[in-house]
């Protein structure tokens, strides 16, 4: 029988949505559906990173 695991709930980042700067070449991402779907990226890129750096340990 497989363990019940509880997904994992991420909230939109409404205030780094907020805080991009407005003239910024790297933060031009104005449609919040688009924005949201990049943060899961680098959410998961860190989150990758993290893991292989334990198991380098």
């Amino acid at each position: 029988m497989l363990p019940k695991y509880d997904p994992i709930k991420v909230r939109f980042p409404l205030g780094k949505y907020l805080q991009q700067l407005l003239f910024d070449a790297g933060s031009k991402i104005w449609d919040p559906i688009e924005f949201w779907f990049s943060y899961r990226v680098e959410l998961l890129e860190r989150c990758f990173a993290l893991n292989a750096k334990e198991n380098v340990r």
